[in-house]
């Protein structure tokens, strides 16, 4: 079971980098995220408060997640664009346990608490 997800958060931890052996092609490679998706709610003084947020693991399946692990920062505020996916699993007692993930498409970096951008230049090829 999925549903479409779009949701803007901040990463709460350092990034999660792991390859996976994939016969004789490349290896498949994944990003993990730990991101909090707040919901923030207007008050009468101008500051916000938080109502409903929760924390779920953003999976990001890329062949440059290699490079993306030095990218994504801890604090850094970002927009997921993708599914959300249960997940089944028993824990060391044996117990059967639920969860929710998403699996993204898109994290996007959105410009809060960034002191500075540096682009590069294209590498030859155009990619």
């Amino acid at each position: 079971m999925s549903t479409h997800f779009v949701g803007e958060g901040n990463i709460g931890s350092a990034p999660d980098y792991r390859e996976f052996p994939n016969g004789n092609d490349e290896p498949r490679r994944l990003l993990r995220l730990n991101v909090y998706f707040d919901n923030p709610i207007p008050k009468k003084d101008g500051e916000y408060e938080d109502r409903g947020g929760f924390w779920a693991p953003v999976e990001l399946w890329h062949r440059d997640a290699d490079h993306w692990k030095t990218l994504y920062q801890k604090g850094m505020r970002v927009l997921v664009e993708g599914r959300t996916v249960r997940d089944e699993w028993e824990d060391a007692d044996e117990n059967e346990r639920v969860t929710f993930k998403v699996e993204a498409r898109r994290v996007g970096i959105l410009p809060y608490r960034i002191e500075s951008v540096a682009l590069s230049a294209k590498p030859a090829g155009g990619q």
